[in-house]
């Protein structure tokens, strides 16, 4: 192996170590103590306000043939999960983040392993409700009855009366990797949001740029300096845009835009609703 091989090898181990320390908490203790001050900027960066209570009746979005990552159904799951007791439901929550994963992977092996640390967040809520379920059904209950992780709030409440819940050291609970998922897709609600805008002065910078920025005004300031210089070569071999409109399956920033705005706007009322029922419940700063 040549020395430029050893070197990129040396670039993606650094980098799988920086990401898993982000999104698993280590690293950075700063990032509990900057939350607060985070969650208070969110008003700021919010793209639709909370006003989000009329129902997209427009038509859903074309499945583009021959894809891995549909926005057609990240779409679909994102209005799928909220539900009328401003509640949102998991599973077409988790299969938004699953829609979600895919996009990344699309983006580039350095882009793959954020999304990478994600997918295992995924897999430990769906296993903790699997876990549930089983135990459930081995106490014979009815199995009419729903379960601790049908919804957002359900599993707040359901792990909080269990204990499962720490507010002063790090646990597995659903809640506490519920609160990473929720920062991350605050990240790439606004990276797509970026792509969206049809202004030249936008138009006129790349998908790396647009994505650097989106990062740095949601995540960055609570990272370390490591964690932040990981990001970056993340962002730097990122495509352009004529690869993002062969992803969602259209040809000019128009359609991009029309689809993307869509996106968006359904994820900030799964956000809005994450955000208050943890805040509701002191959750925005578990370690």
């Amino acid at each position: 192996m040549g020395v430029r091989g050893r070197a990129t090898l040396a670039v993606l181990f650094i980098t799988t170590f920086l990401f898993s320390s982000w999104l698993y908490g280590g690293l950075d203790h700063c990032w509990d103590y900057c939350l607060n001050n985070f969650i208070k900027k969110d008003q700021s960066i919010s793209l639709y306000g909370s006003n989000t209570s009329s129902e997209d009746v427009t038509p859903p979005l074309e499945v583009c043939p021959g894809q891995k990552f549909q926005i057609a159904y990240l779409l679909m799951h994102l209005q799928d999960a909220p539900v009328s007791t401003n509640d949102v439901l998991l599973n077409p929550y988790l299969a938004s983040w699953d829609e979600l994963i895919k996009f990344m992977e699309s983006l580039g092996p350095m882009v793959g392993i954020i999304s990478q640390e994600i997918e295992t967040k995924t897999s430990i809520i769906r296993k903790l409700a699997q876990k549930e379920e089983e135990e459930r059904n081995q106490r014979a209950q009815d199995s009419a009855s729903s379960g601790a992780y049908v919804s957002v709030r359900s599993m707040i409440v359901s792990e909080l009366e269990q204990g499962l819940v720490n507010f002063d050291q790090l646990t597995e609970s659903g809640c506490r990797t519920l609160l990473r998922l929720h920062r991350a897709l605050l990240w790439l609600q606004l990276f797509l949001h970026n792509l969206a805008e049809e202004k030249r002065e936008m138009m006129a910078r790349s998908p790396s740029e647009l994505c650097r920025e989106a990062y740095r005004l949601t995540l960055a300031e609570h990272h370390s300096w490591w964690v932040k210089k990981a990001a970056e070569l993340a962002f730097v071999a990122m495509p352009d845009r004529q690869f993002f409109y062969k992803l969602m399956c259209v040809r000019t920033q128009a359609e991009a835009a029309a689809s993307l705005n869509r996106v968006v706007k359904a994820i900030q009322k799964v956000y809005d609703r994450t955000q208050l029922a943890l805040a509701e419940h002191d959750m925005l700063a578990l370690p």
